[in-house]
């Protein structure tokens, strides 16, 4: 085990609405000490050949992953996030799975470009394309061009304003099923992770009915780790993680100058992920490979 190293098992690069390349994640991380790191792009495998690279030439440890959103049907939040760790990203079943999200998506930004055009806010998906500059198109992208055609004042003007759930602009994904997700995960050789288990606006109750629904299907892991968490929350999942013979997880869900106040590693300042949690990972991947 390395003894008292950091890691940071949740992060994001260019390549989904992070703003750092893959290898410059590589080369954070080796700057802020980590001795691993996890590329978990949205819904996209495309950095981790070169994240990897990175990885092998400077030293780090480079775990590859993906997070990819689901639609759960029960209470009040319609999606959520599993992230996958030591997926094999050219295992085949990425082809059909990377290809029908992104078919989704594209459906997705055509609708949000139209209906941003119909409020008097006249945008072309063909505008938020070349603004993304080959990156997969998020709500993020669509932020940062209203802001540049002048139509608001902040990023976070656009979300609280057009596109929210419940706003003007909002269209919701078409997502696929937590079975799914997690067996996709699976396929490709790695664990699935529950994200950000307290953003989702759950009572505690209702995390724990989630937990029972998502471990007979597959779920490994629960983040218990992460950046907004305070240390009661981080003791609550700690706890939720063990009722339900979950592993701990966790991140800073670093996506760069996206999201500024959250840094690599350490995310608000206090977050330390030790490396025991990634090693605590290895039987369970063992045992998923076989």
């Amino acid at each position: 085990m390395k003894k008292n190293c950091t890691i940071d098992l949740h992060t994001h690069s260019y390549c989904s609405d992070g703003t750092f390349s893959p290898e410059g994640l590589i080369l954070l991380a080796k700057k802020q000490g980590l001795s691993a790191v996890a590329l978990t792009d949205h819904d996209t495998t495309d950095g981790l050949a070169q994240f990897l690279a990175a990885g092998e030439k400077y030293g780090i440890e480079a775990i590859p992953g993906i997070e990819l959103a689901t639609h759960w049907s029960r209470f009040h939040q319609p999606e959520l996030h599993l992230v996958g760790l030591g997926i094999n990203p050219k295992a085949g079943v990425w082809k059909n799975q990377i290809e029908l999200l992104r078919k989704n998506r594209d459906l997705r930004n055509q609708k949000m470009a139209r209906q941003l055009t119909h409020i008097g806010l006249p945008v072309t998906l063909e505008e938020v394309t070349q603004s993304a500059g080959g990156e997969v198109i998020t709500r993020a992208h669509f932020a940062a061009l209203l802001l540049k055609k002048g139509y608001i004042h902040t990023r976070e003007e656009a979300f609280s304003k057009y596109l929210t759930q419940g706003c003007p602009g909002y269209v919701p994904k078409i997502l696929p099923s937590p079975a799914e997700c997690i067996q996709t995960i699976h396929a490709a050789g790695g664990i699935s992770i529950l994200a950000h288990p307290t953003l989702y606006g759950l009572a505690h109750d209702q995390l724990d009915c989630l937990c029972e629904e998502l471990v007979p299907l597959g779920l490994n892991g629960i983040e218990c780790f992460y950046s907004t968490f305070t240390p009661a929350q981080r003791k609550t999942m700690m706890k939720l993680a063990k009722k339900h013979h979950l592993l701990p997880s966790g991140g800073s869900d670093f996506h760069g100058e996206n999201k500024p106040y959250i840094q690599l590693g350490t995310g608000k300042g206090s977050l330390s992920v030790p490396y025991a949690v990634w090693e605590a990972m290895q039987p369970q991947l063992k045992k998923i490979r076989q």
